[in-house]
């Protein structure tokens, strides 16, 4: 090692110019380079598009996906300026596609209240595209510019003549960007463009997919209060009509909307200048605090508790509650581990107060759906006073105590949460070689007996009582509900293992709804995994190979030679496979397959979670015909 390796002078000090920032650290500017990033370069332009509707100039947006997954945007706004730049001499067109932080959203008159979560801008789509292709249509004149990563091909030069006026723009993601994938998914587009139509009421987006002739159109003029039916609409609603209340202060656009149904979980989404602001905020406590306040006032004036009761508490009155909070605000701040909890002080106030006043109208002028309210509340304070006890059972003083850990669960000898694993099995025999074929230093497992309770039909006192889910709760530590505390897991991976069966999906798909209502957090850490046991063994002269699937055992068969009577085994169940089997094929870290449940879109997930699990039938019918063609192994 040379003596000046470690000299640190001007020399190592770079500057990168424009958008090379951009290229050399994209995570920094849209997240990560996955899917995800890939998706956000979408949000990015049609967030420009959604603000010239909210400075009221656009009403109309059209997303494209091309055949070559390429985007295009289309817009009826005012179109971006053109004129040139006196400070930078360029067209205006050109410093917004290719300058950091360029725009009419950092002061100015351009924009009163704009969305995008980082604010980044078109720039960064730019700098992170293969090829980018932009027309303006204002002044009479369509002007155009095209771009190679970042790099403007010409000057902006004016290619036709036109009436109308917008903005459209197609970008090519760029593969040495997008190593993972650059292949855009239909579902995820569709259903941001659905909450973003249901946000900002009276705007049609419309979605074509030119790979597939997928194609939809949005428009809600109901807003926000269509957002609450669409969410309700496979549920037993208590009233009708979702309560609906708008109002403006201090430049503070407020809106909400809410409707109780029969189920036993509440269902709170709040946005702040259209963006999901997953871990709530001041409009969401200023929310819930006057849901609380104004619910007990009436319970209490319409004697439906009585003055020596104690009061309804926020859980209570939220049982079975879908609301809605959407607040558009000049200058949002947010912070959180995510960036997405709104911590602008003044709005919890403004919010308080307008909804206050709108609720106290509403109760007094409906007796009928406020005592139906009421009474759903005062059943949850008894049930929650019953779950209290019940939760008594699967509390733990600390990670390292085990002498209340259920007996059937075989333990890891680690204390290390961060390296230990827990397999959730179905079945006894399925558990026995399990333990058996496990690594007991980090692998833990506890075996289920039968199916677990649906918590989607069941208040959280009944699901205290059912002995497999306080199995569950006491074996991970972290407790349920509003005692959930995520430091306190003993294991990272908590592993759903079933077998390859109808039962097994069913199983599944319980213990799936068990931790999405009641341990979320779980899974937005990235805790909950499904083991993906293999499907067939193939075996040939003492040579055995393991397929996960229809296609590798047609790929291990030709592998074998057509010719050859291989021995295959179709598995149904784990119990079939031997301990030394099911470690190899399943539990092996240097050899397994798992798929890692993921929640990309927390609201979609509500509805298929309520459609597959809750008491409506229909909905459920509806979904399994549609989705029947799909099926590939059916087991009756």
């Amino acid at each position: 090692m040379t003596a000046n390796s470690h000299t640190y002078d001007e020399n190592q000090i770079q500057v990168l110019e424009g958008l090379e920032a951009v290229r050399k650290r994209p995570g920094m500017y849209i997240g990560s380079t996955s899917s995800k990033g890939l998706h956000h370069l979408v949000w990015e332009v049609v967030d420009n598009s959604i603000d010239e509707a909210l400075a009221g100039f656009c009403d109309r947006i059209d997303v494209i996906i091309h055949k070559d997954n390429s985007i295009t945007v289309i817009d009826n706004g005012r179109g971006i300026p053109v004129g040139m730049n006196t400070k930078l001499q360029k067209s205006t067109l050109e410093v917004v596609m290719t300058v950091l932080h360029a725009g009419g959203k950092f002061g100015g008159e351009g924009y009163k209240v704009s969305g995008g979560l980082h604010g980044v801008g078109v720039s960064v789509v730019n700098a992170l595209s293969e090829h980018v292709i932009v027309q303006v249509s204002r002044d009479g004149k369509i002007y155009q510019q095209e771009y190679r990563r970042g790099i403007p091909q010409y000057d902006v030069k004016v290619v036709g003549d036109t009436e109308r006026t917008g903005t459209k723009t197609t970008f090519l993601p760029d593969p040495e960007i997008f190593k993972e994938t650059t292949v855009y998914e239909y579902d995820i587009l569709q259903s941001r463009i659905r909450e973003l139509a249901f946000l900002n009421k009276g705007i049609e987006i419309n979605i074509l997919d030119e790979r597939t002739d997928e194609k939809n159109s949005f428009k809600y003029d109901g807003g926000i209060k269509s957002f609450v039916e669409y969410l309700n609409e496979k549920r037993e609603v208590l009233h009708d009509e979702p309560i609906y209340t708008e109002g403006t202060k201090d430049n503070i656009q407020v809106e909400i909307a809410l409707q109780y149904n029969d189920s036993f979980t509440e269902n709170i989404y709040s946005f702040a200048n259209n963006i999901n602001t997953h871990e709530g905020g001041t409009h969401e406590s200023g929310f819930k605090s006057a849901l609380t306040r104004i619910l007990n006032d009436y319970a209490r004036k319409s004697n439906s508790i009585k003055d020596s009761d104690a009061n309804l508490t926020g859980d209570d009155v939220r049982e079975g509650l879908t609301a809605i909070i959407s607040v558009k605000i000049p200058e949002p701040q947010f912070e959180g581990q995510t960036k997405t909890k709104l911590g602008n002080s003044e709005v919890r106030g403004i919010v308080e107060s307008l909804f206050s006043e709108k609720l106290q109208e509403f109760l007094e002028e409906h007796p009928s759906v406020s005592r139906k309210i009421m009474e759903k509340g005062i059943q949850a304070a008894r049930a929650r006073e019953a779950a209290r006890k019940a939760r008594e059972l699967t509390r733990r003083k600390n990670a390292l105590e085990v002498s209340s850990l259920p007996g059937k669960l075989a333990d890891c000898s680690s204390k290390d949460a961060s390296i230990s694993e827990i397999y959730i099995v179905e079945g006894d025999s399925a558990g026995g070689s399990a333990k058996q074929g496990r690594d007991r230093h980090f692998q833990a497992i506890l075996p289920l007996r039968g199916k677990i309770l649906n918590v989607e039909k069941a208040r959280l006192d009944k699901i205290l009582s059912n002995a497999e889910i306080r199995a569950i709760i006491t074996a991970l530590g972290t407790g349920i509900g509003a005692d959930f505390d995520i430091s306190k897991a003993r294991y990272h991976k908590v592993i759903i293992m079933t077998d390859a069966d109808v039962d097994g999906a069913h199983i599944r798909t319980l213990l799936l709804t068990f931790f999405y209502r009641y341990m979320r957090k779980l899974i937005e850490a990235g805790y909950v995994y499904i083991a993906q046991p293999p499907l067939y063994k193939l075996e040939r002269n003492k040579i055995v190979r393991y397929a996960y699937n229809e296609k590798q055992r047609e790929e291990i068969t030709k592998e074998f030679g057509e010719g050859t009577k291989i021995n295959v085994q179709r598995y149904k169940g784990l119990g079939e496979m031997n301990a030394s089997q099911l470690w190899e094929t399943t539990m092996d870290p240097e050899s397994r397959t798992f798929l890692q449940v993921t929640i990309q879109d927390a609201i979609e997930a509500d509805r298929v979670f309520d459609t597959l699990m809750g008491d409506n039938v229909e909905p459920r019918r509806d979904f399994i015909q549609e989705h029947a063609k799909y099926v590939t192994n059916l087991d009756i």
